[in-house]
């Protein structure tokens, strides 16, 4: 279908596709970069939690912090956050909580704009290209005289090109832009969860009678 298709002359008879291909390796960029950083963050909000809830029992809540600081999750952040102002008010304590959820999305959200911007506007500079292409097509029929239909497929097929180029760099950058938000809602939600059971366990031993202020 395209073994005779003169693909380096489309693309330097044609800005657009300069564009698109500047658009491609950005997107493409910008796509492992997330995910090498989210591999990162990925963690063990599990078994970091465990550790951090038998640390709180053991009454040494600056152990749990360290446990909470030392993983890569965002439950780290949150829960240690979160610990450190437990003896504030609760009103106090669920603003410090949102305000560390808030911050983590902030970090995961970086540079997931670019994909879902690309993702809409990459099929939009292809169709620029597309119509920049037919055009010059018409132009150039209408110096040389000639309209046949091996001429008039050839530059239509010409000018076509940008629009499946746009294709190729959109389809991939919206599905990585989900694949990457569905990722954070999942990071935060965990984050959240674990770090209120968390508030749960400090303020149960906190307010457990001890063994040593119980009456012989």
């Amino acid at each position: 279908m395209f073994e005779n298709f003169d693909w380096i002359g489309a693309m330097r008879s044609s800005p657009v596709m300069i564009i698109i291909l500047f658009c491609s390796v950005m997107t493409l960029g910008f796509a492992m970069e997330r995910v090498i950083y989210y591999t990162k963050r990925r963690g063990n909000p599990d078994g970091v939690l465990a550790s951090a809830i038998i640390a709180v029992r053991g009454g040494n809540r600056e152990e749990a912090v360290r446990i909470l600081n030392a993983t890569s999750h965002p439950l780290g952040p949150v829960a240690s956050e979160m610990l450190r102002s437990a003896d504030l008010p609760p009103e106090a304590v669920e603003e410090k909580l949102q305000i560390a959820l808030s911050e983590q999305r902030m970090e995961l959200e970086r540079n997931l704009g670019f994909l879902g911007t690309m993702g809409n506007t990459a099929p939009l500079i292809g169709l620029l290209g597309t119509v920049w292409g037919i055009m010059r097509a018409f132009h150039d029929m209408a110096r040389t005289g000639s309209a046949g239909p091996s001429v008039v497929a050839a530059g239509v097929a010409e000018a076509l090109f940008t629009t499946a180029a746009g294709l190729l760099v959109a389809v991939p950058a919206v599905m990585l832009y989900n694949h990457f938000v569905r990722r954070m809602g999942n990071l935060l939600t965990v984050a959240e969860n674990h770090a209120r059971t968390l508030r749960i366990e400090t303020n149960t031993f906190r307010n457990a009678p001890h063994h040593g202020s119980r009456a012989a």
